[in-house]
């Protein structure tokens, strides 16, 4: 893992630490072809070398979000579009389960469009 990922991931306190590092896994283990890297400070993920996803914060509760950078092409109830153009958000409670089958069923909608 590169230092700067390393860094987003190990500083945050629990249980957000545990939470944003098994959605990490989630992706990266979803499919083959998807790669991580850093882009604005933050974990962006790859598919196909092009821009996938990527983990933030909402600014103000503190809890993580999933960014779905063609979630305005996809209509899922989990996503979340707010007053963003072209990415939805998949809000994820740290206190809770992440909501997995949700979460794969967007990827594979989203795949669709790369």
């Amino acid at each position: 893992m590169d230092a700067k990922i390393e860094h987003f991931y190990f500083d945050k306190e629990e249980p957000i630490k545990s939470c944003i590092l098994a959605l990490r896994d989630l992706i990266l283990e979803s499919d083959e072809l998807i790669s991580e890297g850093i882009k604005y400070n933050q974990p962006f993920f790859l598919y196909k070398n092009k821009n996938f996803a990527y983990i933030w914060f909402e600014k103000k509760s503190g809890d993580p979000y999933l960014g779905i950078t063609k979630g305005a092409k996809i209509d899922h109830p989990i996503l979340v579009k707010g007053n963003r153009n072209t990415i939805k958000i998949i809000p994820i409670n740290p206190k809770k389960d992440l909501p997995i089958k949700e979460i794969t069923e967007v990827f594979e909608l989203a795949k669709d469009f790369f």
